[in-house]
């Protein structure tokens, strides 16, 4: 029997609001992270069409500006992978804090580049980078905020994510390259001093036996109240995690810990059966699961693959407007999405939103792929400015648009915070974080290949299946999990094999079988 570890809210002689506050606070440093993320995510789209055969200075050839466009995304697996051991071995806190060492060495490497290979070695480490980023951000912010609010909080993550892609649209506009990615530096400096204001995670604390640091961080984190306040909540984490630092092996073979014999057991077959209990159960390996299939379906349905080159190609779509001025407000628009998401998901669910997001971005592509078919020549190459149409339309922007708001629908991120249990959280979560990063380099490595053999028109179909099929996917498989505790939902996932969804077409065919 599991005991549940949270509660809905806050004791009531605490104010919400005090509360909420005290989590955003000690959150911050991760949301700064995040906001360093969305620049770097979006810093080879500002580059692109300065550096892609420039006739002066640093010059890419077309190969050479889609190795480029994803070359961050093809090492953040790698940055991903060893984040989950920092953060277990560190602690939440301390690998934030370090999380924002390499980041601020990429940024430097970046602006002093000065050939090809130094440029494409700043855009490796900064991949790697943002890789180490997930795990700790990801674990921190799901492990500290309590369920009422964790689904808000963690798409708080997403919304600084947005103002990331935002502020580096905007400064496409107004400084050339190199000037913006010296201002990256601000958020992992101002990040770092954040860290000095967060507790560790009263979790992670108690599985170190830390117990009275454990319960300051508690007290702090619910509103910078009494331990008087947080006792019942203390007392329910410490049965929880009382078991964490026992032996995985006895606790899967029945075993009393008292009789373990494991510890010297040779290390690499206890190393093999350690992880077998852990990333092995079924706890574990249905979220990843699903985790990755979203990522593979989110990526692939369109905004991601062509965001190195949207400046570019809003001139091969005929659009009537200065590419520069659209990637911007696709910035704009992708930042109020993802606020308006926060009090999406208290109304509708995660489960909804998911599938809604999917299906329209599906929708989006599918009216792109219609357009591009009808009004552009098979010539049109979006690499090749000299092939873009002389007659432009507001309609593919007004459909870009659409797939952008859609896009900024889908949570995948916010999933990871709180489907995994505690043992293998951040692992998992480096993995799954891993996946998208190789699904994104594929995306966008494949544009220029996509786009050669199937012309625009081929590109966007090729989205838009992916979208639709990743729609029915979630609508089968994806649970509800909004307002549930992390032990209820490690609870689910350890029950027998079903399909997930608890949807009123799906109990109807149930029904009608028996």
């Amino acid at each position: 029997m599991v005991t549940k570890v949270e509660i809905g809210s806050p004791d009531p002689t605490v104010s919400r609001l005090r509360s909420i506050t005290s989590q955003f606070i000690a959150s911050s440093s991760s949301f700064l992270l995040l906001l360093d993320l969305g620049m770097a995510i979006n810093f080879s789209t500002i580059m692109m069409p300065a550096l892609l055969n420039a006739t002066e200075g640093l010059s890419l050839t077309e190969t050479q500006a889609s190795w480029f466009g994803s070359m961050s995304f093809l090492t953040q697996p790698a940055g991903a992978l060893i984040s989950g051991p920092i953060v277990d071995y560190l602690g939440r806190r301390k690998a934030n804090f370090i999380s924002n060492i390499p980041v601020i060495v990429a940024w430097l490497l970046m602006y002093f580049s000065w050939n090809i290979p130094s440029l494409f070695a700043g855009s490796a480490l900064l991949g790697i980078s943002l890789g180490i980023m997930e795990a700790p951000i990801n674990s921190y912010v799901g492990e500290i905020s309590d369920p009422s609010i964790r689904g808000a909080l963690c798409t708080v993550t997403q919304f600084f994510v947005s103002v990331g892609i935002l502020i580096m649209f905007f400064l496409g506009t107004i400084v050339d390259w190199r000037s913006a990615a010296l201002i990256c530096l601000i958020a992992p400096i101002a990040s770092m001093l954040m860290v000095t204001f967060a507790p560790e995670t009263p979790v992670w604390l108690l599985t170190r036996n830390r117990e009275k640091e454990a319960l300051q961080s508690l007290c702090k984190l619910r509103g910078w109240t009494t331990p008087d306040n947080v006792k019942a909540e203390f007392d329910e984490l410490h049965t929880y995690s009382k078991n964490m630092p026992k032996c995985v092996i006895c606790c899967n073979n029945n075993q009393e810990q008292s009789t373990c014999e494991h510890e010297s057991m040779n290390w690499f077959v206890r190393r093999t059966l350690t992880f077998r209990y852990v990333m092995l159960c079924k706890e574990t390996l249905r979220p990843l699961a699903l985790v990755m299939m979203y990522f593979l379906f989110y990526v692939m349905s369109g905004l991601v693959p062509i965001r190195p080159n949207l400046i570019n190609l809003c001139g091969a779509l005929g659009m009537a407007q200065d590419g520069k001025n659209i990637a911007f407000m696709v910035g704009v628009i992708t930042f109020i999405t993802t606020f308006i998401v926060i009090g999406l998901i208290k109304l509708v669910g995660k489960r909804k939103l998911s599938i809604a997001s999917l299906l329209g971005s599906a929708i989006s592509c599918l009216l792109l792929s219609i357009y591009a078919r009808r009004n552009l020549d098979d010539t049109v190459f979006s690499y090749k400015p000299s092939t873009f149409p002389t007659e432009t339309s507001v309609v593919p922007i007004i459909l870009l648009y659409m797939l952008t708001i859609f896009t900024g629908l889908g949570i995948p991120w916010v999933l990871l915070g709180e489907l995994f249990p505690f043992r293998s959280r951040a692992s998992a979560q480096g993995l799954s974080a891993a996946s998208n990063y190789v699904f994104s380099f594929i995306g966008t490595k494949t544009f220029i290949d996509l786009e050669t053999n199937f012309m625009l028109w081929g590109t966007f179909a090729v989205y838009a299946t992916f979208g639709f099929i990743g729609a029915a996917y979630l609508y089968f498989f994806l649970p509800e999990t909004e307002g549930k505790s992390l032990v209820e939902i490690e609870e689910f996932y350890k029950g027998e094999l079903r399909i997930f969804a608890d949807d009123p077409i799906i109990n109807c065919v149930r029904r009608h079988k028996r």
